[in-house]
């Protein structure tokens, strides 16, 4: 399935019902009066959280949502149907935006969580409404009001406790399929991750904590310059924005121009320029693929040198589970203590 993440879609609500012009005919009541019924409501259209997507894809290609008219007044003072209502089911992380405006309508967090975006119109009154005492029959009803419409514009996050963060090819993807069922591809090329990935976590009864249980998100991998867009760096970077803990990789790389740590020290520079606020985020790191000889001959220096920085190195090969267990369950409690915090 292609990971879609950003649409514009026009909305438009049902119109509501025209009220009826009738009269009475019944047998021996010459001059029944008036008895046209009222128009029905229109449909409004209703967005609703739905954990069970993840990918905006179904929309790409919809270009209007309609929902359906009021029914028409009818004699006997009948009134006309009212709509059902038009709902659109959007992944949990999705923002609603006012096309034309740029206006923030909604966000959608929650499972069956709703927002009416458009209401539908009014129906018309029939002609009963209108008697007076010097007009016992009108001949005159009203016309249903149109329904709101509107172009939106829909932007998905992705919701998760944990981002996964670092250079193309550290080994995220061979670290969510490790701890997760989440399936991203894994190759050993730069960029293998085009979209991101989420997966469960759930910790053992040798690493169980309060928080048994969280959400990680496999970010595709990032580049210098990625704040500005380099590589689909903005794209992506978005994702990272609702995490409560970074969780941020680091290994050896083929090429002699790049180290660790001059690794680490780009992308905390990207995310500062993306977003400050981002990179005050709580923060681990991870040195990945010590199941290589190199990587693990490589990992004193590198952890020396970052803990001269203040920061904590943890070495794991996710291919070996090595190290795994402790540093999830670390994240639980980082993970513990943000949901704390949070309003």
């Amino acid at each position: 399935m292609r990971f879609i993440d950003e649409c514009t879609l026009q909305v438009i609500a049902g119109n509501g019902g025209d009220g009826c012009i009738a009269f009475r005919r019944a047998k021996f009541v010459p001059f029944g009066g008036p008895s046209g019924g009222d128009g029905g409501r229109g449909g409004d259209v209703v967005l609703v959280g739905d954990p069970g997507r993840n990918t905006l894809l179904d929309l790409v290609h919809v270009r209007v949502v309609k929902a359906e008219p009021g029914g028409r007044g009818e004699g006997r003072d009948c009134h006309g149907r009212a709509a059902s209502d038009r709902e659109i089911r959007l992944p949990l992380g999705t923002i609603i935006y006012d096309a034309e405006t740029g206006e923030q309508l909604a966000e959608l967090t929650e499972a069956g969580q709703t927002f009416v975006v458009v209401r539908g119109g009014k129906g018309g009154r029939g002609n009963k409404h209108f008697t007076t005492p010097t007009d016992r029959a009108p001949r005159r009803a009203e016309p249903g009001t149109p329904g709101e419409q509107r172009l939106l514009r829909l932007e998905l996050k992705v919701l998760a406790d944990v981002g996964l963060l670092g250079f193309p090819n550290v080994g995220k993807s061979t670290l969510i399929r490790a701890v997760s069922r989440a399936r991203p591809e894994v190759a050993d090329y730069p960029f293998t991750t085009l979209r991101p990935h989420l997966g469960v976590v759930t910790l053992d009864e040798r690493h169980m904590s309060a928080e048994g249980t969280f959400v990680i998100a496999d970010i595709p991998g990032l580049i210098e310059g990625a704040s500005e867009g380099a590589g689909l760096g903005t794209h992506f970077l978005k994702h990272l924005e609702r995490t409560r803990v970074l969780l941020h990789l680091i290994t050896l790389s083929g090429d002699p121009a790049r180290s660790p740590i001059t690794d680490y020290e780009i992308i905390r520079r990207e995310l500062e320029r993306f977003d400050p606020e981002l990179a005050k985020q709580p923060e681990l790191v991870a040195m990945t693929k010590s199941d290589l000889p190199d990587v693990e001959d490589a990992y004193p220096e590198v952890r020396d040198e970052m803990a001269r920085r203040g920061i904590e190195l943890h070495l794991i090969s996710a291919a070996t589970n090595s190290g795994l267990g402790p540093l999830m369950n670390l994240l639980a409690e980082h993970v513990g203590r943000a949901r704390n915090k949070a309003p």
